[in-house]
């Protein structure tokens, strides 16, 4: 299935999940008065394991936002998603921000906080519990979430890295030494 296709009337790439994490009015004082222009905070996702987060400025909020959907698209990254849930706890950070990532057993849901929330829902994870740490900004709050979900591999990845099998790594594998 895929989702990235482009929309036959504006010729822009269409995501199952778009949303608006945060938006910010800023002012740059000059010897006129003050310039306002606008921030905001886009994350896009299939709810198939990809997400992309992006960020745009603008002097209007309309052009700021479609900015950062333009750049949540170019920058998706995938994330490994195991029954529902994330497959280690983990931790991210960015500048003040930590976030606590848990796996959570089926039927918990999404417990997280807006940012996060919105990164987990358009990555399709079903059951999770976070817990923001330190900073609780927007944008890093955001940005510590994705630090955190690149980090995370699948028990296959590190048998992998480690030049081991499954079993052996959960400890099934039985040893006939005697």
């Amino acid at each position: 299935m895929k989702t990235n296709k482009k929309s036959p009337r504006n010729n822009e790439p269409q995501f199952a999940v778009e949303k608006i994490v945060d938006t910010n009015r800023v002012a740059k004082v000059v010897k006129g008065g003050r310039n306002f222009s606008f921030n905001a905070t886009v994350v896009v996702g299939d709810k198939n394991g990809r997400i992309g987060v992006g960020r745009g400025k603008a002097n209007e909020i309309v052009d700021a936002i479609r900015k950062a959907k333009e750049r949540a698209g170019r920058s998706m990254f995938t994330i490994p998603v195991v029954k529902g849930t994330i497959p280690h706890e983990i931790i991210g950070k960015f500048s003040g921000s930590r976030i606590m990532l848990k796996p959570a057993a089926p039927g918990t849901g999404v417990i997280a906080g807006g940012p996060a929330r919105a990164i987990l829902e358009a990555a399709g994870i079903e059951n999770i519990l976070t817990k923001s740490l330190g900073s609780n900004t927007p944008a890093n709050v955001v940005r510590a979430t994705v630090n955190g979900l690149k980090e995370l591999r699948t028990i296959q990845e590190v048998a992998a890295l480690r030049g081991k099998t499954v079993a052996k790594l959960t400890g099934q594998e039985v040893s006939n030494e005697a």
